[in-house]
């Protein structure tokens, strides 16, 4: 597979987003309170919105690679917030074996 600076830019977007959730802490805080973890997670979602206006205004490619790849690591990002609360909610049940990825 040959690598296109489409897929790098994305790769990119992708890192940049997980590594900026996973920095704020995916399922808890770090080193914040819940109010200031609220608050960032907001502004991460506030700035990714004004970037996407401005990568559908001015059509440049590469920044809507880029975006491609926010959006993805946003989502996974979602996806294992969301894994987390199934396990939590597993465990209150009384569940104790694991199962695939801990759900």
């Amino acid at each position: 597979m040959e690598l296109s600076f489409d897929l790098i830019y994305a790769l990119i977007g992708f890192l940049i987003m997980l590594g900026m959730l996973g920095g704020i802490g995916i399922n808890k805080p770090r080193g914040m309170s819940v109010k200031m973890w609220c608050v960032g997670y907001l502004v991460v979602a506030i700035g990714f919105d004004i970037i996407v206006l401005f990568g559908l205004l001015s059509q440049y490619a590469w920044l809507n690679n880029l975006l491609l790849g926010l959006s993805a690591g946003a989502a996974t990002g979602l996806a294992i917030h969301v894994m987390h609360h199934i396990s939590e909610e597993n465990e209150g049940e009384g569940h104790s074996h694991n199962m695939m990825m801990g759900i």
